[in-house]
This record gives structure tokens, C-alpha cells and sequence, in this order.
């Protein structure tokens, strides 16, 4: 029972961080429907920038964490302003040819500040505690509630307020939108900083357990891009299951097979789920 509550936990730490980088993936795409390289790079970038106010300038884990927040929010609306924008009208390949410029372009960047090398960010919370008579370390706890916490809150903003249904008309209709008098650039802009925050978010929160190192966005954003086809392009609640599902069939095929593999899984699940139903577990309306 030990055992399977430690996969289940792994399963749940993974999947939520695979969930909220799946999210601001998500809500770029759809608004732009490309799909957006670049923020593995944000990802990046966040992970820094936490490290950085942790070790050299002695801030505590939120105060970091705010800050790689703040730094991701302009990357990614600077990335929208300079890149994005100026191509609002070009075939969809440039923009993603763009994405991947400025997902090497940070990479490079990052890697003539801090170097090569892997680093390890502080561990705040190293504590072990004990849930329902089984022992777990503290900072998984608090990297599932602050991922679930954070999608229940951005849950809210998208269906209760007036910004959230302006991003959600946008995405289901640009001109109609701007018929009814939305602001396509300000949601555009609103839209990118959400994700640019998320993808820093989830890089500060599983960094103390985890590398980081210039390359760390790759494979993250290989995962978040199987996550929203397994779930349905463009599908809220689909990003959330996807990232659930490849976080705990990871966590428990490493368990049970071999940690060889666990970069396999995603992929091979992407395989057998799309050829069972090919838009996806909650393609939005329409799509299939």
C-alpha cells in the first residue's frame, strides 16, 4: 500500500506540473491555432529566474516564484508583441518556424548567463510528513496543491469573468469578437502572459526536485504537445486528464517496468489512444 501511494503521489507531482505547462499551451492555440515552441523556452526561463532570486539574491521560495511569474508574463507577451504579432497574417508555418527561433534564441541566452551545467535549486520544503499513516515528503504536497489549486482558480477566471469569456470568444471566433467590440490585441496579450506565468509557475514549483539547465524545456514541451492532442486541441478539461494520464502511467510504468522507458510512455500512449479515438478524450465541439 506504501508503495502504490508513493507512485500515486509521483503520478499526481508529474501530472500536475505536465498540466499546468499543458494549459497556457492550450490557451495560446486557441488563440492562434499554432502551436507554440517557444514556451518550452518560458518554462525555462522560469525555472531560472527562480533560481537566480533563490541563491544569488536571497529571496524565499514564493517571493521567487512571483518573480519567475512576473519574468515568464513578459517573455512570453514580448515573444507575442515582436514575433507573434507582425505575423498575425502569415501562413501558420511561419509561426511555427518563429517559435522555435525564439525557443533557441532564450535556450542560447540562458546558457551564456548561468552556463552548461545542470543546477539544483534550494529544496524549501525538504520536510517528510504523514498523510492518513503514510509518510510523504512535504514539497509533493505542495507541488499538487498549488498545481490544482492554480487550475481551479484559472477554472474560475475563464468562466466568471468578463476577460475570461472575451479569451473565449476570441478563440471560438476572432472576428465575430471584434464585431462585438473585444480588444483582439489586449486578449492576445492578456492570453501569452497567463501562459508565460503557468510555465514558469510549474517550472518553479518542480525545480527543487528536479535539474535545471538550458535544454530542460525540450522534453516538456514534447510531453505538453502529446498531452493537449490526448486530451483534444484546445480542450480545457482535456489538458488536465492528458497531464494526469502521462503523469501517473509514468510514474507507475517506471515503478513497474523500468525508469528506461518512462520517456517512451507518453508517446506510445499517444499512439494507442488516437488510433481508439482520433480527436482526442474531450475534443471541444465540432472537431472530429
Amino acid at each position: 500500500m506504501g508503495l502504490f501511494f508513493q507512485q500515486l503521489l509521483n503520478g499526481l507531482t508529474v501530472g500536475g506540473v505536465y498540466s499546468l505547462v499543458a494549459l497556457g499551451l492550450t490557451l495560446v492555440y486557441g488563440i492562434l491555432h499554432v502551436p507554440n515552441f517557444a514556451h518550452g523556452a518560458f518554462y525555462m526561463a522560469g525555472a531560472f529566474v527562480g533560481y537566480y532570486l533563490m541563491t544569488a539574491l536571497g529571496l524565499n521560495y514564493w517571493l521567487a516564484m512571483a518573480g519567475a511569474a512576473a519574468v515568464g508574463a513578459a517573455l512570453a507577451m514580448l515573444a507575442e508583441r515582436l514575433v507573434f504579432h507582425p505575423l498575425r497574417n502569415a501562413p501558420e508555418l511561419h509561426d511555427m518556424i518563429a517559435a522555435i527561433g525564439v525557443l533557441l534564441f532564450l535556450e542560447a541566452g540562458a546558457q551564456a548567463l548561468f552556463g552548461a551545467d545542470f543546477q539544483r535549486m534550494p529544496t524549501p520544503y525538504g520536510q517528510v510528513v504523514e498523510v492518513f499513516g503514510l509518510t510523504a515528503p512535504l514539497q509533493r504536497l505542495l507541488i499538487i496543491a498549488s498545481a490544482f489549486g492554480l487550475m481551479a482558480l484559472l477554472h474560475l477566471f475563464l468562466n466568471h469573468t468578463l476577460l475570461g469569456a472575451s479569451i473565449a470568444a476570441l478563440a471560438q471566433n476572432r472576428e465575430g469578437a471584434a464585431l462585438v467590440g473585444i480588444d483582439a490585441t489586449r486578449v492576445t496579450l492578456l492570453v501569452f502572459a497567463i501562459s508565460g506565468a503557468l510555465a514558469a509557475v510549474a517550472a518553479v514549483l518542480y525545480a527543487p526536485i528536479n535539474l535545471v539547465y538550458p535544454h530542460m524545456g525540450h522534453l516538456v514541451i514534447t510531453k505538453a504537445f502529446v498531452i493537449i492532442i490526448l486530451g483534444g486541441m484546445g480542450s480545457f478539461p482535456g489538458a488536465i486528464a492528458g497531464g494526469l494520464i502521462i503523469g501517473m502511467a509514468e510514474s507507475f510504468g517506471s515503478f513497474y517496468f523500468s525508469t528506461d522507458y518512462k520517456d517512451l510512455i507518453a508517446f506510445v500512449l499517444l499512439v494507442v489512444i488516437l488510433s481508439l479515438r482520433p480527436q482526442g478524450l474531450f475534443a471541444p465541439r465540432g472537431a472530429g
